[in-house]
């Protein structure tokens, strides 16, 4: 299946919002903090294109999966996962997760370490998080977000990626000038933050969600995942502070961390570096 027009499934946690494109063997996406399943095509179309299937899901209050009392919890979200690979008839998969994809992943791959063949968790969520807020997320996150956002790709494309960059990483004047400008020449990453911006405008519900459980994370099983796991973080990421996956590397029992240096919470997609490190992350999701 290759159609990213999202589709749904039945589960006893609710309803399930999915994209599935892509063929060859599987890889479970899981996007961060706002997201969805027009996210997780977008952040691994490098996958598909390396011959991967991808199903990505909508975590609970975004998009087409609704958030009900049973399933906000990233425990219940990482039963969630589960009743989507059960129905899609997937034993076994490889996992990819983005920043608040991080503890429902880990609780998938910790509580059914027999599911998980490999991971790769960029700039993931692993530990108690409390989200730095600020007005531009207000804003996006409201009624008018996706109006704004479109509103800038149409006639401001530079400055919103500029803005996005900006707020992703820790960078300084001259530094963000350096990759705004790279970003913009190379067509491929252009597109990729423009999309981005769009995967993440008024998601309010789904966010609102992660805003209260994230505070209060229960121990997330990282000694108890068997899997292989691949931590990628941008050691300038302003959003999830690479100490978190500096504490994921020291718990989890086979882990790797790839440090990108002055990465932002996007590096993997946007920095210089990127198409070595989404190379390591394809091999990643292969091993196991």
């Amino acid at each position: 299946m290759s159609d990213p027009t999202p589709a749904t499934v039945d589960a006893e946690l609710g309803t399930i919002e999915y994209a599935d494109v892509g063929s060859g063997d599987p890889v479970l996406f899981v996007h961060g903090s706002p997201g969805g399943s027009d996210q997780g095509e977008l952040m691994t179309r490098f996958l598909v294109a390396a011959g991967r299937r991808v199903i990505a899901p909508s975590r609970p209050g975004y998009l087409g999966t609704a958030l009900t009392d049973a399933n906000s919890t990233p425990a219940a979200q990482a039963e969630l996962h589960l009743a989507l690979l059960d129905a899609l008839g997937i034993d076994r998969v490889a996992v990819m997760c983005w920043s608040g994809g991080g503890p429902s992943t880990y609780l998938l791959a910790s509580g059914h370490p027999e599911r998980v063949s490999a991971i790769a968790a960029l700039a993931a969520v692993s530990g108690p998080f409390t989200f730095k807020g600020g007005l531009e997320d207000r804003l996006l996150s409201g009624r008018l977000g996706p109006w704004l956002v479109d509103e800038m790709a149409k006639h401001s494309g530079r400055s919103l990626v500029k803005s996005t960059l900006a707020e992703e990483g820790d960078l300084g004047t001259a530094e963000l000038k350096e990759l705004v400008e790279q970003v913009w020449d190379d067509p491929t990453k252009r597109s990729f933050v423009l999309e981005l911006s769009a995967t993440v405008a008024g998601r309010k519900v789904g966010l609102d969600n992660d805003h209260r459980q994230f505070p209060e994370l229960p121990d997330l099983g990282l000694a108890a995942v068997s899997a292989p796991v691949l931590l990628v973080h941008g050691t300038a990421d302003a959003d999830v502070p690479p100490a978190h996956s500096d504490h994921a590397l020291a718990a989890l029992p086979e882990a790797e961390l790839l440090s990108v240096d002055g990465g932002t919470h996007l590096a993997a997609w946007t920095d210089p570096t990127s198409d070595a490190v989404q190379a390591r992350i394809a091999d990643a999701l292969s091993a196991g």
